[in-house]
Order: C-alpha cells, then sequence, then structure tokens
C-alpha cells in the first residue's frame, strides 16, 4: 500500500503518527526558539521550524523510538538555515514589537499579555530586542556557533558536528562572537547593574 503521496511505501501506522506528534508537541518550541534566533524574524523562523518538522516526518521510521532529537533537529534547522542564507541576499531582521505596515497605515502586532508586570515586560521585550538585534549584526557563521552554545548549551565537539567545521573553529568563532557581543551589549550589563 502506498503512502497518500503514492511514493511507493506504506502509509504510516496510527501509532506512527501518534509518535510524530508527540515529537512535535516536545520539540516545538525549542525548534522555533532556534529558528528565530538564527534567522531574526517570525516568518523565516516559521518555514524553518516547518521544514525541520517535515524532515523528521519523512525520516520517521529510521529514528529509533526514544532517541534523543535535539541535535539531530538544531542540525537540520542550521543546515535549513545556512541554505536559506545562501538563497538569499541580505534581509533586516524583523522585530515582534515592530508595527505592520498596511496600506491604511501601520497596524500592532497582536499578542497576548502574558504578565501583569508591566515594567519587567517592557524591559524584558527591550532587552531581548537588543540581544537579538547584537545577534543579527554578527556574521552568520559567527551566530550560529553562539546561540548553539550560549542558548542551547551545546558543547564544542556538538557544535563542531552541527555546523561540520573542527572544534578549533568552533572555539574561535565564539571567542570572536563573544567578543562582539560584550562590546555591543556592554550598556545592557551596566544598566541592569545600576538597577
Amino acid at each position: 500500500m502506498a503512502d497518500a503521496r503514492g511514493h511507493g511505501r506504506p502509509a504510516y501506522t496510527p501509532e506512527e503518527v501518534a509518535r510524530f506528534e508527540a515529537l512535535v508537541t516536545r520539540y516545538a518550541g525549542h525548534v522555533y526558539a532556534i529558528s528565530y534566533r538564527l534567522a531574526g524574524n517570525e516568518a523565516d523562523a516559521k518555514d524553518l521550524a516547518q521544514e525541520a518538522f517535515v524532515r523528521l516526518w519523512r525520516s520517521l521510521r529510521r529514528i529509533e523510538p526514544g532517541a534523543a532529537l535535539e541535535g539531530w533537529l538544531y542540525r537540520v534547522v542550521t543546515n535549513l538555515y545556512i541554505d536559506l542564507v545562501r538563497r538569499r541576499p541580505k534581509q533586516r531582521p524583523q522585530s515582534l514589537d515592530e508595527p505592520i505596515p498596511t496600506e491604511a497605515g501601520e497596524r500592532a502586532r497582536e499578542r497576548p499579555d502574558l504578565e501583569a508586570d508591566v515594567e519587567r515586560t517592557v524591559l524584558d521585550r527591550t532587552i531581548d530586542r537588543r540581544i537579538q538585534d547584537a545577534l543579527m549584526a554578527l556574521h552568520e557563521d559567527l551566530r550560529m556557533v553562539v546561540v548553539l552554545s550560549d542558548i542551547e548549551g551545546y558543547a564544542y565537539e556538538e557544535i563542531a558536528t552541527i555546523v561540520d567545521v573542527p572544534i578549533g573553529t568552533v572555539k574561535s568563532r565564539l571567542h570572536r562572537a563573544r567578543r562582539a557581543l560584550r562590546e555591543r551589549l556592554g550598556p545592557i550589563h551596566d544598566d541592569l547593574t545600576r538597577r
């Protein structure tokens, strides 16, 4: 029996579909977060995350049940991002706080207010925007290693495997990325310590 697209392989069983749905539920937040940190905008992040899960769907039968997929998914997202960068000219990052341009003017992005502490929310959004801007100012190679190391917590060896470069290159890129971020984000640290 062929699958729905007629590719000659049997259709997924209900158990396999349930397993895939559980994996999506488990990893969706992390995959989107790394996609957003790499791409810098919501649309590309959604596309990267969606394509990562399409690849997971296609590979489902080759993946052992219970296997940790963080590294595999992040490697997929990283490779998809590299492909995206190669296909497109440089684009300006899209802030989640910027209004959406429309024919009638501008419209604010609608997001639920999940916190009662408005001052803290505004401060967190400001800091997050400045961090994202600093990340987007880095060259893609530097941004990838600093996101994988400092945000996602991967070891040098794991990053070397994901990005497919020697460990020495990972360390060098990470050093340069951190130095550049310290220079750009120093004022944030100063602002927070004064409070």
